[in-house]
């Protein structure tokens, strides 16, 4: 197991250096009220006392309660400074615009929120000299379970070398919230929503077969067949070369 407590002073001093370098007097990030974003939300605020946590619920019955709950529970405790922008009105514009000229398929729909979130937060930041922090994991990043230009947009990400595996060990060690240690993992794009049923496989599969581990065939077949589909999103824009 990782020793979190200099894990802790290592990822503040980063995000302390991040900052210095930048010139900005503060960060934003979205508070989802979720095991990520509740890391995300201690170490800044470790780092930087002028770091908030933004709730941006978008159509979702759990964003509107188990989620906004969640979320300001970690903002009481740790305090971070909390703000709500509701962003629901906004994307069944934006739906009902783009509906006109296409019919949108559910994936479609479903990625206009955590975009919509995305724009929130870099305005947020562009209007308060903030950095936008990053809050997806190392086992999301290798299925590509993220948004391009949703949640995959930030300015810097300390926890993106966690698995969720470690993410969770991170904050027992911090000792976060209890409800945030038992909550399932949801991006809770739709109502009833888990990330596990969504991938077909579970974190504890996912990591064990990043850390080299023997897992069950179909679920390594799986696994493979997300990572592949999903390279694009972890590689730079393709941009022409002249020979």
């Amino acid at each position: 197991m990782r020793d979190y407590a200099e894990e802790f002073e290592n990822r503040v001093r980063f995000i302390r250096e991040i900052l210095s370098k930048s010139g900005a007097e503060g960060i934003v990030f979205g508070n989802s009220g979720g095991k990520d974003s509740a890391l995300v939300g201690i170490l800044c605020k470790a780092a930087c006392d002028n770091t908030v946590g933004v709730i941006l619920p978008c159509s979702t019955i759990r964003n509107y309660d188990e989620d906004r709950r969640d979320a300001l529970a970690v903002s009481e405790k740790y305090g971070i400074e909390s703000r709500t922008v509701d962003l629901t009105e906004a994307r069944n514009t934006i739906a009902c615009s783009i509906g006109e000229a296409v019919k949108l398929t559910a994936d479609a729909l479903s990625n206009i929120a955590p975009r919509l979130r995305m724009t929130a937060l870099y305005a947020i930041a562009a209007s308060e000299n903030r950095l936008v922090a990053g809050t997806g994991n190392r086992s999301e990043a290798y299925v590509g379970y993220f948004t391009k230009w949703g949640d995959g947009a930030h300015d810097f990400n300390p926890i993106a070398d966690l698995t969720v595996t470690e993410i969770y060990e991170f904050l027992e060690a911090l000792k976060a919230p209890e409800m945030i240690l038992r909550k399932a993992p949801s991006a809770a794009l739709f109502d009833g929503q888990t990330d596990e049923q969504e991938m077909g496989v579970t974190y504890a599969q996912l990591d064990a077969h990043i850390r080299g581990e023997q897992i069950e065939e179909e679920k390594k077949n799986r696994i493979e067949q997300m990572h592949a589909a999903s390279e694009h999103k972890r590689r730079g824009i393709v941009k022409y070369e002249k020979d």
